[in-house]
């Protein structure tokens, strides 16, 4: 694809990127097929090939419209489209890009500033979206059925594991997780402590910076970034890896390296967090043996396995989290369009529910057709959305094995 971009973005570290990305697409509509908001709409413009259109005539100084924007909005960021993409596009690091450019020059109505606001501001801070969530649990039985679904409260955190062990790896505690869903990281510190290996959490360390970079809050994003890897640098030498249990927060911290390659005081470090940086599904294949010895195949539950996007497109990671429930005796079932987006996709259920709702329920009707004891998957944002619309069950796959295992002690 040709390009002419304008001099506000020409020869600047963005505007050369994004000129190499729109140089590799060759708008074969491949994209078009998978992208989960084009399924629905049925629009160019809401789909991946027309969204790169729409980028590259904002870089080559075409006025920004409001519509540009609604359509870069309604864009789940879920990256099915680089799965797909026979000339390897960036189009996830493009519409960032692009994103940005136009928040700078379309002014929002008034409510949606507000509502961006305060999700960027309240979510990525631990201390105090934790005691609103309580609130809003406390307050459930008051508020509107919407809400309550997104209220459900979560399993226990159980016991923290108090042993040490010569192995040892850092683990991101996230921000909202914690309050959401206490018992992920809980169980995979005792998952990981039953094997042999302790987990750290590094006390200063918090959101991963997606949630402000997702919101074009990007400055701030790379700011929590900074904090990150400030909290985990002590930790480097000794710590075998950085577990991520979240994926939409590991597919974030494996592109520290590249968000960061500009700060001449980061980018190294950066790097080398991002190298660091594992999903627990890549963890845990290398205790398979010994899970499969400990357990026996004591887990004889049928479940429906969900991959979100961060994992399967976003870190092209696949078959891993199947892999080691099987091994541990899991009936384990891929629902049909298993490669599509469940409608969460971080802030995506809150600022465009209409659309976030029917993906949900399109998934959660293919999950339940595989008629599963429960629904499984890697990612909070994922469990809590896909939760909301459905009586199954919904956990961490961790949880399942945590489970299992305090059984057999």
């Amino acid at each position: 694809m040709q390009t002419n971009l304008a001099d506000f973005i020409k020869n600047t570290p963005a505007g050369d990127e994004a000129e190499a990305i729109l140089r590799a697409c060759v708008h074969c509509g491949f994209c078009t097929a998978t992208c989960p908001t084009y399924q629905l709409l049925g629009d160019e413009l809401d789909g991946p090939r027309g969204r790169i259109y729409l980028i590259k005539q904002v870089l080559e100084g075409a006025p920004v419209t409001a519509k540009t924007q609604t359509h870069l909005d309604r864009c789940l960021t879920c990256r099915n489209c680089e799965s797909t993409c026979p000339s390897g596009v960036q189009y996830g690091r493009l519409v960032d890009i692009g994103r940005n450019v136009v928040e700078q020059r379309v002014q929002r109505p008034l409510r949606e500033r507000a509502l961006r606001f305060a999700l960027k501001e309240a979510l990525p801070r631990r201390w105090l979206f934790t005691p609103v969530y309580k609130a809003g649990q406390a307050l459930r039985p008051l508020l509107s059925k919407g809400l309550q679904d997104k209220l459900r409260p979560g399993a226990a955190a159980g016991a923290w594991p108090a042993r040490q062990h010569a192995r040892s790896m850092l683990l991101l505690d996230g921000c909202v997780q914690p309050a959401m869903s206490p018992n992920i990281n809980a169980a995979t510190a005792r998952v990981l402590d039953a094997l042999g290996v302790q987990l750290i959490v590094a006390p200063k360390a918090g959101c991963c910076g997606a949630l402000r970079h997702h919101l074009n809050d990007q400055e701030a994003a790379l700011d929590d970034m900074r904090r990150n890897i400030d909290a985990w640098w002590p930790y480097v030498d000794s710590a075998e890896a950085i577990v991520m249990t979240a994926s939409g927060c590991g597919a974030t911290v494996k592109e520290y390296g590249h968000l960061l390659a500009h700060d001449a005081q980061y980018a190294e470090k950066a790097r080398r967090i991002a190298a660091l940086t594992r999903d627990l599904s890549e963890i845990m294949p290398a205790f398979e043996n010994e899970l499969v010895a400990q357990l026996k195949g004591r887990i004889g539950k049928k479940v429906a396995y969900h991959p979100p996007c961060t994992l399967q497109h976003g870190q092209q990671i696949r078959g891993k989290v199947e892999q080691v429930l099987r091994a541990v005796g899991v009936d384990v079932r891929l629902c049909a369009d298993s490669h599509l987006c469940c409608g969460s996709a971080g802030t995506y259920s809150i600022l465009q529910p209409a659309l976030s709702q029917q993906l949900r329920d399109n998934k959660v009707a293919n999950l339940e057709a595989c008629e599963p004891d429960e629904i499984v998957s890697a990612n909070i944002g994922c469990l809590s959305h896909l939760q909301s619309g459905t009586e199954t069950p919904v956990r961490h796959w961790i949880e399942l094995i945590d489970s299992a295992l305090s059984q057999v002690k």
